[in-house]
């Protein structure tokens, strides 16, 4: 137990082939060793968990890329007196643009009107029928950024096409909304720190600076600041950013919003700041960053700005003019805050992990006719009237295997991780009755799923007056 006066011990979180957003000289002046631990994929989860341990760690610093997001919800559960920053729920938005829209949703935040299909055929009815043009999205993936995974489609042609090539699951769907611009926003303790504008090339639509888009700082609307710091708060996150898109129509819709997002090295700079007084106000003083800094930065060209550090401001003494006054009101009015800490999961992923939790209604039918036999088979052991000749079927790890073994696509390194991880009686317990168990096998998708359960079925059939352990 540390002691009131003694600082928590950082850890950073690091991951293989995945750049670093934090390393120790952004949290210049920190008196102690800041260690670090490395996610190494694959099977790394407890040697992970074990090394923080190990090193005592109490708070875990570091943003967490899509592909990992889930395993981290379980190492932070198994982990539940280490403090993560940002917490894995003001992540959540990281993972998918499902969750920024779900994100979004839930706090009433302005988005353009979205559709989330996980059925193809769903999917392919609503696009036959609406309105056009339409922007599909990919959802998930360790690739959300730059605008390479966003295409406009103007008819229902171009969108059956691009799915066929694409195979974006699930189909994201977004009204198209012709826009003047966008306006990114970084916070820091749900204060703006940085605010700019992208801007499309003449005849283009997508903004993003990697596909020709240009920047400037002057002049960011106060709703756009308004919109994003209510964003933050709703999320509870240390440091956030928002992409949030000015229409023609003159509306403000989020696009993006997410703790991970690329950063001058001084913004870096002032998040370790912030960090240290949050974890340690005894120690480190709040940190000073004046509102509309960027309108300044913002005009040093960005080959220099990239590259200048530790970047400072003294608090001012406020006059009775009209221009200090209103420094003073924009000071009140957009604070640096300190987050909320919550005992609770705001997004657990037994609701919200849609991706590898969904069953598509060809399993859930399998399942169903699955239960249906198996129902009717004790119904005709209540009533007497089985076979006597029918054996009593014991499923026991030989015929699991024997069953998997038929099984197209599975393979002989897969179904040992499905009886390792479940068990016996587990594995058969999530054939009859709870399928998306087996989703959490690692390598074990939705359409292996599909084949599983329709061999199941089969199974199910061929012994259909036989009783199932």
């Amino acid at each position: 137990m540390k002691s009131p006066n003694q600082l928590p011990t950082i850890g950073f979180v690091y991951l293989d082939h995945v750049m670093r957003f934090f390393d120790r000289s952004n949290f210049k002046g920190w008196p102690d060793k800041i260690e670090q631990v490395v996610y190494h994929w694959g099977n790394d989860k407890q040697r992970f968990i074990n090394d923080v341990k190990r090193k005592k760690i109490t708070v875990l610093i570091g943003n967490i890329p899509a592909t990992a997001y889930e395993t981290f919800r379980e190492i932070s559960r198994a982990l539940p007196e280490v403090q993560f920053i940002p917490s894995l729920d003001a992540q959540f938005s990281n993972k998918s643009k499902e969750n920024v829209t779900n994100f979004c949703k839930k706090y009433n935040l302005p988005i353009p009107n979205t559709d989330v299909f996980y059925e193809l055929n769903e999917a392919t009815d609503y696009l036959k029928q609406c309105k056009y043009p339409k922007i599909i999205k990919k959802s998930y993936g360790p690739s959300n950024y730059g605008g390479y995974f966003v295409h406009k489609v103007d008819n229902f042609k171009e969108a059956e096409l691009l799915i066929a090539q694409k195979k974006y699951y699930p189909v994201y769907v977004q009204e198209f909304v012709p826009m003047v611009a966008d306006i990114r926003v970084m916070l820091i303790g749900h204060k703006p720190v940085c605010a700019f504008w992208r801007r499309p090339p003449e005849g283009e639509w997508l903004t993003n600076t990697s596909q020709g888009g240009a920047m400037d700082y002057q002049n960011v609307p106060q709703r756009a600041l308004d919109i994003a710091v209510l964003a933050s708060k709703s999320a509870n996150a240390e440091y956030w950013a928002c992409d949030i898109a000015l229409g023609n129509d003159g509306e403000y819709r989020i696009l993006e919003c997410a703790t991970a997002f690329a950063a001058f090295p001084y913004i870096r700079d002032w998040i370790g700041q912030y960090l240290m007084w949050l974890l340690a106000a005894d120690h480190f003083k709040k940190p000073y960053i004046p509102m509309l800094n960027w309108e300044e930065l913002g005009k040093i060209d960005s080959r220099l700005l990239r590259t200048m550090r530790q970047i400072s401001f003294s608090k001012p003494s406020i006059s009775e003019d009209c221009g200090d006054r209103l420094i003073q009101q924009n000071q009140e009015l957009y604070q640096l805050l300190p987050i909320e800490l919550r005992a609770f999961e705001e997004w657990p992923s037994e609701a919200w992990n849609f991706q590898d939790n969904y069953l598509s209604k060809l399993v859930v039918d399998a399942c169903q006719k699955v239960m249906a036999a198996k129902e009717d088979s004790l119904e005709e052991v209540e009533r007497g009237d089985t076979n006597e000749n029918s054996p009593y079927v014991d499923i026991n790890e030989s015929a699991l295997i024997e069953f998997f073994n038929s099984v197209t696509g599975i393979g002989k390194q897969l179904y040992p991780m499905i009886i390792e991880q479940l068990g016996v009686d587990g594995t058969i317990d999530a054939l009859n009755q709870n399928p998306h168990l087996l989703l959490k096998v690692k390598g074990l998708k939705e359409k292996k799923l599909q084949n599983i359960m329709l061999c199941w079925q089969k199974f199910i059939a061929l012994h259909e007056n036989n009783i199932f352990r």
